[in-house]
């Protein structure tokens, strides 16, 4: 029969998972690691007509590195002029005016909203292809591969660092036997800082060159970059929080603290943990709220559970009596309880957010190290289930066990039985729960690395290339501007227009209003408005809906100001779904 505390548990986990679920199914897709959807000039297209500009548009928003988005033409010339900015989920590299007739090659590094870097490169031609190809470019669009097998390992120092110092200091606060020496949780405990203040230096010194492509291509100002982005800032302050906590243990090692000491720690701690949620993934879900709470429990969690079984194998059924393991193992079995649940819980949350669907669960490597992932914590679940059998004989006898209520304090060391030695079970118990402890290891072993993949969702979004994107630059008849314009996915339905305007050097210029028609005379569609956005002065964003394939007439009017309009138009190859 479930006890009372267990119904009520079971009550709190229905009603988070579906609210948790609620949020996740009706909220955008999380993204995470961006990838390049388009680009303007689309890869490989021949222009006829100069671009002024490059646009990339990417899967969530972007910061390009410094100096590592570049535009080569044909003669290895770089042809971008000035920095590239960022816009929302593009970014925009303006452009020398370009006569070299040849291929062009694009270049780029940016970092995305989770704090990955992404590059990559493409080439288009202008009035014909150079027969040799693209021209080659200096600088790395990739990552050393050092620093991508370096960084799995720093993020999984720290998380075991993390599961020591948790798992020491809840014991020693909530559970630690009065009379038993400290020193010796103690030392788990600072091991733990030790080794979470060693991942998180190594992550931070790792990401310099994660940025900038390679260990030679580091500058003073990558360094700049990366203390002054938000993951720089989160692991500044873990650092900090660090060394606060390491002031509270020590009076917490002496036995000293008081239950001021105790909230300060726990502060601390929730502190500590949002800075791993708000330096990865979760911080680039659309939902940010659900998707770094979740996290943070989920890492909270993980530590209780796994650093409680650590100082269960290590100290205490090694060298408490039978008295105190009957106070301590029923509590912490029920701890152990609530940690897993709510593990269970956050880790669907965050599947449906960075996975999605079941072709993306099965088709894409993050997908299959999930489920790698999932069927460990099986393991461990099944060996759990064994453990908490073994708790039984650590119970009190009595009606207050029987009716599943908190068992007794920790005896005092001068009561009578103190010295009685542990039951027969404490052995098997330790086995069990060092099988337990070693399968979680791996487990934070194999989370360590999906830290590093693209999220499911995104890599089966974009997999098999960049949605069908059609790209035209056209000349005011007047020689007032230039507009560049990208249709998306150029499917029948719905699709998206890009616009960009500039003169003829390719400098912004301010457009007061935009307005966008479309027709198609064989289909016998007169006119379909678009909803146009205006972004800034010289970008702006329409909707339109194109009911049947074929050839659509799209017409762009740009009013310039109060008197001045300009009128130019383009066709558009629309194909069925």
């Amino acid at each position: 029969m479930v006890s009372g505390w267990m119904a009520r548990a079971a009550r709190v986990a229905v009603a988070a998972v579906v609210g948790l679920l609620g949020v996740g199914i009706g909220a955008s897709p999380a993204s995470a690691h961006a990838a390049l959807v388009s680009s303007s000039p689309a890869a490989d297209a021949l222009l006829q007509e100069a671009p002024t500009q490059v646009v990339l548009t990417f899967t969530e928003g972007v910061n390009p590195v410094a100096d590592k988005v570049r535009v080569i033409a044909p003669n290895g010339r770089r042809v971008d002029r000035g920095e590239a900015r960022a816009s929302g989920a593009q970014l925009i590299v303006p452009l020398d005016t370009i006569s070299q007739v040849g291929t062009y090659l694009v270049t780029f590094r940016v970092i995305s909203a989770d704090s990955h870097p992404v590059g990559g490169a493409f080439a288009f031609s202008y009035k014909q292809v150079s027969p040799g190809g693209p021209p080659s470019a200096e600088g790395a669009v990739g990552s050393s591969g050092f620093v991508l097998a370096a960084l799995p390992v720093a993020r999984w120092t720290g998380y075991v660092g993390l599961v020591l110092l948790v798992g020491a200091t809840l014991v020693l606060a909530l559970l630690w036997p009065r009379r038993l020496d400290r020193a010796q949780p103690l030392r788990v405990a600072y091991l733990g800082a030790a080794m979470v203040a060693l991942g998180t230096i190594a992550e931070l010194a790792l990401q310099v060159p994660y940025v900038a492509g390679a260990f030679g291509d580091v500058t003073g100002e990558d360094v700049r970059e990366v203390l002054s982005s938000q993951y720089g800032a989160a692991h500044l302050v873990r650092l900090g929080v660090l060394a606060a906590a390491l002031v509270l243990l020590r009076d917490l090692g002496k036995g000293q603290d008081s239950g001021t000491d105790r909230i300060l720690l726990a502060v601390a701690g929730a502190v500590g943990i949002a800075t791993w949620s708000l330096s990865g993934h979760p911080r680039a879900s659309t939902v940010p709220a659900v998707s770094v709470g979740a996290d943070m429990v989920h890492l909270a969690s993980m530590a209780v559970w796994l650093g409680g079984l650590i100082m269960l194998v290590l100290f205490l059924l090694r060298r408490a009596n039978a008295a105190e393991l009957g106070a301590i193992v029923p509590i912490w079995s029920r701890w152990a309880g609530y940690a897993i649940g709510a593990l269970l819980l956050t880790g669907v949350a965050q599947s449906l957010l960075e996975v999605g669907t079941i072709d993306a669960l099965i088709t894409t490597t993050y997908g299959a190290l999930l489920l790698a992932k999932i069927g460990l914590v099986a393991v461990v679940l099944l060996v759990a289930s064994f453990s908490r059998r073994s708790v039984a004989a650590f119970a009190p006898a009595g009606p207050a066990a029987e009716a599943g209520e908190i068992a007794p304090p920790i005896p005092d060391p001068d009561e009578p039985d103190a010295a009685e030695p542990a039951p027969p079970a404490a052995g098997r118990l330790r086995r069990l729960v060092l099988a337990e402890a070693a399968v979680a290891l791996v487990v934070i072993g194999v989370a360590s690395v999906l830290v590093q993949l693209t999220p499911a969702r995104t890599d089966a979004s974009t997999d098999g290339g960049a949605p069908g994107v059609q790209t035209v630059v056209l000349s005011d008849p007047a020689g007032r501007f230039k507009l560049t314009a990208d249709l998306s996915p150029a499917l029948v339905g719905i699709n998206e227009l890009h616009l960009y305007a500039t003169d003829d050097d390719g400098r912004p210029i301010t457009v007061v209003e935009w307005t966008i028609a479309a027709s198609n005379s064989a289909a016998g569609i007169e006119r379909v408005d678009a909803v146009v956005q205006r972004i800034t002065d010289d970008h702006a964003i329409g909707q339109v809906t194109l009911p049947e394939a074929g050839t659509w007439r799209v017409t762009f009017t740009l009013r310039l100001d109060e008197t001045t309009n300009g009128i130019v138009f383009a066709d558009f190859n629309v194909r069925s779904r």
